[in-house]
């Protein structure tokens, strides 16, 4: 982390690797803000352990990512209430619409998604006040490197985003 901490802004702990602390201080060691995202296994209130060992190493600008929970075989779900329960613990959300789309393995070999959703997720996400939302987009989805049946196609992206604004700033006129 002290390596990488030399050329970035940010730090970002993968899902499968939130729950390791030894990478948790490292990263917190280093200065840089810390996102963590939520790993696929864990409950919303887990995050809270992750939360509090980030503090305990004095981890300055810690976030948290929510990106979908396991839920049978090859589904990801999103918990909506869960990611006011992850507000709850004085830390910015993110949402990452993107990988909350993705069917793990749906493909055979590969993993697949349902792009689709992600437009209906965003602005759900946006209504229970996130701080923060993630999307990997691409000009040609279809030939992405990487998680291609979730990219967002870059020609749409800022649709999307003017409706997110109008959404947040509406969500945010409510109180």
């Amino acid at each position: 982390c002290a390596l990488a901490a030399r050329s970035i802004d940010l730090l970002q702990i993968p899902a499968f690797l939130s729950r390791q602390s030894d990478l948790l201080e490292a990263a917190a060691l280093t200065g840089k803000p810390v996102n963590v995202k939520k790993g696929q296994f864990l409950a919303p209130h887990d995050t809270k352990n992750i939360v509090e060992k980030l503090q305990d190493y004095q981890a300055k600008g810690i976030m948290l990512t929510e990106r979908g929970a396991s839920f049978g075989y090859n589904a990801l779900i999103v918990d909506f209430p869960g990611l006011e329960t992850m507000r709850g613990y004085g830390v910015p959300v993110c949402f990452d619409a993107t990988h909350s789309a993705q069917r793990p393995g749906g493909q055979g070999t590969s993993t697949g998604g349902a792009r689709e959703t992600i437009p209906a997720m965003v602005r759900a996400a946006i209504a229970v006040g996130i701080d923060a939302l993630f999307l990997e987009v691409h000009p040609d989805p279809a030939h992405a490197l990487s998680d291609a049946a979730t990219q967002w196609p870059l020609g749409r992206a800022e649709e999307m985003l003017d409706t997110v604004a109008k959404l947040d700033a509406a969500m945010k006129d409510l109180g």
